[in-house]
């Protein structure tokens, strides 16, 4: 069996391992000249275990990413080589409810606590899931003396300590290139834009073009795997939009933290159009603010081609604003200058999701995240992971769909 998979990024990728431990042949092709270079490496890499998602009460988002969470860890162990605890991962997330949130303080705490429940739950029998950390202690509300030593206490109403950690984006996207591009049933074809194709009647034909000229490739099964072009490409194919979807243009800000400074708390403002810290463990600081990271706004099935690194002046303007927006919060971050930091890097990427609206608006679809998943028809397969955590949970499944195990 031959199995085209159209996308490198973590998702493209962690489907074509799962393939390939199957004993499937896969071809994995990526528009851009390297794995995992885009989106998949320019964000903050957390692992979602369900606590954002306040402005869904009815608890299905959080549900469908507690599975992804648990699933992760042990995907990249089995996958990778290495056990969970060795990966980079971040000071788990205080989150901070902002004073100016779609849910007040008492809600917001209800909430946590009730998805922290469920997700005891989900981890009965798999206490180590979550890179081997211990998810049994009830979440802790910092007392009001606690969090004035960290935050401005007139902007941060609450604070909860969760175990909710991060993962270095492109350490971890080092590592799966590197376990992608050396498996021997793996050919990876970069640089190549899929541009459309066919169903056949024991397969599908996928038409790509490169430098080196177009070409015509006929698969057992093909799996879109694209990130911001995979609604277009379905389209192309014979599957149109049943409804409104966004694309975002969302920028981060990552730096060095200097010898001396004092590490920020990782921080996770909510709900609404807000933003985080995140601290790695290796000094490796990563920030975002709504307001001035969020560059893009597109209802077009397609998006534009946005630029991945900012130009002059709007990268100055994203790191200055970010730098201004949290250090009015966050006292560690008041005394660093943006302008002199190590390894500064503004990096974006595009954010895919359904809905008209923007997460300024409570009714958002954008605050509901739990209609993902895969979509098969046929021998065509489309994934949706709506978000970085659920990529290995939804490889499996759609591995599972291909090539069923046993």
């Amino acid at each position: 069996m031959r199995v085209g998979v159209l996308g490198g990024g973590l998702q493209g990728c962690s489907i074509a391992l799962a393939l390939a431990d199957r004993g499937v042949k896969v071809t994995l092709l990526d528009k851009n000249n390297a794995l995992l270079s885009r989106a998949a490496s320019a964000n903050e890499g957390k692992i979602h275990l369900g606590y954002m998602y306040a402005g869904d009460p009815t608890l299905s988002t959080a549900k469908m990413m507690m599975l992804g969470a648990l699933s992760f860890a042990p995907f990249l162990g089995r996958y990778l080589g290495n056990p969970a605890e060795a990966l980079l991962v971040s000071v788990p997330a205080t989150y901070i409810v902002h004073r100016d949130s779609q849910h007040g303080p008492d809600d917001v705490c209800a909430y946590v606590n009730s998805v922290h429940t469920l997700v005891n739950e989900a981890a009965e029998g798999r206490g180590q899931a979550y890179f081997g950390r211990n998810l049994g202690d009830p979440l802790r509300v910092w007392s009001g003396a606690e969090t004035e030593t960290q935050f401005d206490p007139a902007i941060a109403l609450a604070a909860i300590s969760t175990p909710e950690i991060a993962i270095n984006p492109l350490a971890l996207a080092h590592q799966i290139n590197e376990c992608v591009t050396a498996h021997p049933l793996i050919e990876v074809r970069c640089g190549r834009t899929v541009v459309g194709g066919k169903q056949q009647r024991h397969g599908m034909e996928v038409h790509s073009k490169g430098q080196d000229g177009s070409t015509r490739d006929c698969f057992d099964h093909v799996v879109n795997a694209l990130w911001d072009g995979r609604l277009g490409l379905n389209e192309k194919l014979g599957f149109p939009l049943e409804r409104p979807c966004m694309h975002r243009l969302k920028y981060g800000v990552s730096f060095r933290l200097p010898a001396g400074a004092t590490p920020p708390p990782s921080a996770t403002f909510v709900l609404g159009p807000f933003g985080e810290v995140v601290t790695y463990g290796d000094g490796l600081i990563y920030l975002t603010w709504y307001s001035e990271c969020m560059q893009g706004i597109s209802t077009d099935v397609t998006p534009p081609d946005w630029d991945t690194y900012p130009a002059e002046p709007l990268r100055s303007r994203i790191l200055t604003g970010t730098f201004h927006a949290l250090s009015a919060i966050v006292h560690s971050l008041r005394g660093l200058d943006p302008g002199s930091l190590p390894e500064t890097i503004v990096k974006g990427g595009t954010i895919v999701a359904w809905g008209k609206t923007d997460i300024y608006d409570p009714a958002s679809e954008l605050h509901r995240r739990f209609e993902i998943g895969v979509t098969s028809e046929g021998r065509f397969h489309s994934v949706d992971p709506g978000k970085l955590t659920m990529a290995p949970y939804f490889a499996e499944i759609c591995a599972e769909r291909i090539s069923p195990a046993g």
